[in-house]
């Protein structure tokens, strides 16, 4: 079993199939050692976490909302990687989207929800930049939505 299984076995993450997109994009696009991953929105298999936070939905489901966006993420890099996630050399950037209620600020602190998966499967290559922003929407009233960049092995 390879270090990351055995890292996500540990912290209790079952990886999903990858989402199949909704539109006219692909999940991923792999140049060189760089793979580009579409954004990912905070679904799983009860449907996902849906409204505006700081509206609907409180911090802590955001943070929740975050670590799926984070699980998708990891099963789009199983998939560019062929199945072995130990390819991934270093996550390089996050970009993290919460759709924001008028008086929500806390986005840093939502966005933690997937930064932390990503410590939690590759350790020290899981640290990252990151953007985190407040949208006014998100796809199918999504919370959460997170893109990547990550480097990987040939």
């Amino acid at each position: 079993m390879s270090t990351v299984t055995l890292r996500l076995a540990a912290a209790g993450i079952a990886l999903p199939d990858p989402v199949a997109p909704i539109a006219n994009y692909v999940p991923f696009v792999r140049t060189g050692n760089l793979v580009h991953i579409s954004g990912q929105v905070s679904l799983d298999a009860a449907g996902g976490i849906t409204g505006i936070v700081g509206v609907d939905v409180d911090k802590e489901t955001a943070v929740r909302a975050a670590r799926l966006c984070g699980i998708n993420l990891l099963a789009q890099m199983r998939a560019a990687c062929d199945g072995d996630l130990d390819r991934v050399v270093r996550v390089i950037k996050l970009g993290g989207f919460v759709q924001a209620g008028p008086d929500f600020y806390d986005i840093p602190a939502v966005i933690n929800g997937c930064s932390d998966v990503m410590v939690e499967a590759f350790g020290e290559a899981g640290r990252h930049a990151r953007s985190a922003v407040g949208v006014y929407r998100l796809p199918r009233n999504f919370a959460v939505e997170v893109d990547a960049v990550v480097e990987v092995a040939r």
